[in-house]
C-alpha cells in the first residue's frame, strides 16, 4: 500500500510529466491562438464564436493536450508530431510526408480541415476538430516536432540550459518560453508583429512547407546539442526571433486556414 506521502509524490510526478509533454506550453499555444484572433475574418470570428461558444480560442488552444491522456482520446497522441528522416530537401520531404501511412500531425491538420469544410459532420465533430487544428497548427510550427524518430524528437537528448537539466524538445516546449517570463497576452503582443504583405505569403505557404521550415529548424539544433549539450545565457537571444517568429506564423497562418474555409 502508499502512503499518503507516496501517493503525493506520484501525483506530482504524474502532473510534472504532463506538463513536459505539452508542445510550446500553455502561454505559447494561447498566444498563438490569440494571435489568430487577431487576423480572423468577419465570417471566420462569426463562425468560430458559434462553435466555441464562451471560449475563446487561446483557452482551447490545449485543448489537444489536455484530453490526450484519457483512455477515449489516446489514439491522438501520434497526432501531435511526424517522424520523417533528417537530410532532405523539399521536393523528397513533402514526397515522404504526403505518404506516410501512419497517423501524424499533417495527416491530422488536414483532417480537421475537411471535418470543418464537410456539411455533413456534427457540430460537436465541428467543435473536437476545430480544437485541434487550433493546437496542432502550433504544433507543427514547433521544430522538434518533426524531429527524429529514434529520439523522440529531441526527448531522449539530454541538455543543460541555464544550468538546469532538460532536453532538447522540452527545452523547444516550453523552457525557452517560459525562461521569457511573459504572459500569453504578453507574448501574443510581443510576437504579432508580422508585416501585412508576409502574412499573405505566409498563409499561402503550403501545409508542407510549415513542416519543411520545422524540419530545417530542427537539423540545425541537433547540430547544435551535437556539439555542446550546454546551454549557457546565449542561447535565448540567438534563438529568441526564430521562437517568435514560428508563434507568430502558427497564429496568422492558422487564421488563414480558417478565413479560407469560411470564407
Amino acid at each position: 500500500m502508499f502512503s499518503s506521502k507516496n501517493k503525493a509524490i506520484l501525483v506530482l510526478t504524474s502532473i510534472s510529466l504532463a506538463i513536459t509533454l505539452i508542445s510550446w506550453g500553455v502561454v505559447g499555444h494561447r498566444a498563438i491562438g490569440r494571435i489568430a484572433e487577431n487576423h480572423l475574418s468577419k465570417n471566420a470570428r462569426n463562425e468560430v464564436r458559434n462553435l466555441l461558444g464562451y471560449e475563446s480560442m487561446a483557452m482551447v488552444s490545449t485543448y489537444a493536450d489536455e484530453v490526450r491522456s484519457y483512455k477515449e482520446h489516446a489514439h491522438t497522441g501520434p497526432w501531435h508530431y511526424v517522424n520523417i528522416p533528417l537530410g532532405l530537401d523539399y521536393s523528397t520531404f513533402k514526397s515522404q510526408l504526403d505518404t506516410l501511412s501512419k497517423p501524424n500531425v499533417y495527416k491530422a491538420i488536414n483532417n480537421c480541415v475537411a471535418d470543418l469544410k464537410n456539411p455533413v459532420k456534427s457540430n460537436p465533430e465541428k467543435v473536437y476538430a476545430l480544437k485541434f487544428l487550433i493546437h496542432l497548427v502550433g504544433d507543427l510550427h514547433q521544430p522538434m516536432h518533426l524531429g527524429r524518430a529514434e529520439d523522440q524528437g529531441g526527448n531522449k537528448i539530454d541538455v543543460k540550459f541555464m544550468p538546469k537539466e532538460t532536453n532538447l524538445h522540452g527545452l523547444w516546449d516550453t523552457g525557452l518560453i517560459d525562461y521569457a517570463g511573459m504572459t500569453y497576452l504578453e507574448l501574443a503582443q510581443e510576437t504579432d508583429v508580422l508585416k501585412k504583405k508576409d502574412i499573405k505569403i505566409y498563409q499561402q505557404d503550403e501545409i508542407t512547407k510549415w513542416a519543411f521550415e520545422s524540419y530545417k529548424i530542427s537539423e540545425e539544433l541537433y547540430a547544435e546539442a551535437a556539439q555542446n549539450k550546454n546551454f549557457d545565457f546565449n542561447y535565448y537571444p540567438k534563438h529568441a526571433r526564430e521562437v517568435h517568429q514560428r508563434l507568430a506564423m502558427a497564429g496568422v497562418r492558422l487564421a488563414g486556414l480558417l478565413n479560407a474555409i469560411y470564407k
